[in-house]
């Protein structure tokens, strides 16, 4: 069985599950990712999954950090790099979150751009002279959800 995942996310969760689901049926020997941190979002997930693989016979061993989880030596060293993993994703997410800070503090707006206000004298103007909400829409060539809030 071979799973290719290539992104992160929801798809990956997905995948990883189906490739679990496939060990507890004792259809796989090992799992073999390209890095251990594209494996577990969290120490505990990593920690976790790899223990449930390990009480199932299945060896996982990740490419570029050659480590292979069916060694002691290698069991550590996995514990060692998630721990940074984790680590790095944490400072990640304090940079963005100090980067939104001052982005708000310097009085920048974030969020999607306000591009139907530009429309709200058209929409409201077209709507007097007659046309319908989806008209409107066509028209202006935005979302009629748009159009039917301005004129609520």
């Amino acid at each position: 069985m071979q799973v290719k995942e290539v992104g992160s996310g929801a798809a990956q969760c997905v995948a990883r599950e189906k490739l679990l689901v496939a060990a507890r049926r004792r259809e796989i020997d090992t799992v073999l990712v390209w890095r251990l941190d594209r494996w577990g979002r969290s120490v505990t997930d990593l920690l976790r999954t790899l223990q449930e693989l390990d009480h199932l016979g299945v060896g996982f061993v990740s490419l570029t950090e050659a480590l292979d989880l069916t060694t002691p030596a290698g069991r550590a060293m996995a514990g060692l790099l998630a721990v940074f993993a984790e680590f790095e994703r944490e400072i990640f997410r304090e940079r963005v979150r100090a980067g939104l800070a001052d982005a708000r503090q310097n009085g920048k707006r974030l969020g999607r751009p306000v591009t139907v206000a530009l429309y709200v004298d058209q929409i409201r103007k077209l709507r007097r002279s007659g046309l319908s909400k989806s008209a409107i829409a066509r028209r202006l060539h935005i979302g009629g959800t748009s159009v039917r809030r301005i004129l609520k």
